[in-house]
């Protein structure tokens, strides 16, 4: 795989990587880990707007579906030790600029996502942990929180935040996020030390989530390919809690069986984004001490079931990646938070 770089700006712990469709044309976003911006890019990798100065501390954004532009995101997670205040903000574009407002204070928020289910949109919110009182304190297990996103956001604020209702407790170092369809639904797979967990959402609003445990093994972050083309999905993980240990999984007799463990140790691997890429299925990961390299999981025999590992840039550290296609070329836009570097890579096969 041939990878060709432009570095695009650079941004002192940039972290949080999505996409956004605005004003009619798709964009990318990029935020801070810490006290710092939140910027809007082109597919280009031109920079359009500063959305916030500050104060950053920003894990995860989401577009709300349908909107123009209009999107939520986490603010004040700065890091496991400091985040008592997190909470999710509401951020809306107008004439002269972009307004943001709190959703919803929730300490220790650091996935979230939007998740839709036969037209009901779901907030599904994850926290690291409960609370902690020292640093490295995690006596206090985190959580599974939903809510319905109401279709009317405009009085959402401060005053009138969204309610969120608890599924599931008792997630120790409850990090890890990704959303996919399986069976024709889309669900969301949240990692801890517990293993992987199935969420899948209501058929409607009324009804109960269901939460399946696929492993046990202590994840850290979780994504799917078909690897071996055979119609099912794969799932790689990172473990332990962020961990150096990068494993493939199949399902075999509908359990999910480890069948490849990466021969090296990408320390503190964190970046990962799983799916289509240059006409393959494949999962990037990018891990932040050590090489710091920034990999390309694929499979080299679907019947042997044997993968390899591309590097595609080296000593970058990424924090997150996203990958999108223009113009029938592949991307991958690369946070690459140990050298406070946003990057955006053109892929070749």
């Amino acid at each position: 795989m041939k990878a060709t770089k432009k570095v695009i700006g650079n941004l002192e712990k940039c972290y949080a990587v999505a996409p956004l469709t605005y004003q009619g044309k798709k964009h990318m976003l990029v935020a801070a880990e810490k006290v710092n911006q939140c910027r809007l890019y082109d597919l280009d990798g031109n920079l359009e707007d500063v959305i916030w100065e500050e104060p950053g501390g920003t894990m995860s954004i989401v577009q709300v579906p349908g909107s123009d532009g209009q999107f939520m995101a986490t603010h004040k997670f700065y890091s496991p030790n400091d985040s008592k205040e997190a909470k999710l903000v509401l951020v809306s574009p107008y004439e002269d600029g972009w307004e943001i407002k709190t959703a919803a204070h929730l300490p220790f928020v650091h996935r979230f996502d939007i998740i839709t289910r036969n037209g009901i949109n779901y907030v599904i919110a994850c926290t690291l942990k409960s609370g902690h009182e020292y640093k490295e304190d995690w006596r206090f297990p985190g959580k599974i929180q939903v809510c319905v996103l109401p279709e009317d956001l405009s009085q959402v604020d401060e005053e009138h935040p969204l309610q969120f209702q608890v599924i599931k407790e008792n997630m120790l170092k409850n990090h890890g996020y990704c959303k996919t369809e399986m069976d024709g639904v889309v669900r969301a797979f949240v990692a801890s030390n517990e293993g992987v967990f199935c969420v899948t959402p209501p058929e409607d609003k009324d009804g109960n989530w269901e939460i399946e445990q696929l492993i046990d093994e202590p994840s850290s972050d979780a994504a799917f390919a078909d690897f071996d083309n055979d119609g099912e999905k794969e799932m790689l993980t990172i473990s332990p809690f962020h961990g150096e240990k990068i494993s493939i999984f199949k399902k075999q007799n509908g359990v999910y069986q480890k069948v490849y463990t990466y021969e090296k140790d990408a320390e503190f691997a964190h970046a990962i984004w799983g799916g289509e890429i240059c006409g393959r299925q494949g999962v990037l990961i990018g891990h932040r001490k050590g090489e710091r390299d920034l990999l390309l999981f694929t499979c080299d025999d679907p019947e042997k079931l044997t993968f390899q590992a591309e590097i595609l840039d080296h000593d970058v550290g990424p924090a997150n990646v996203m990958h999108y296609e223009k113009d029938g070329k592949d991307y991958v836009l690369s946070a690459n938070r140990e050298i406070n570097e946003i990057a955006l890579y053109q892929l070749e096969q």
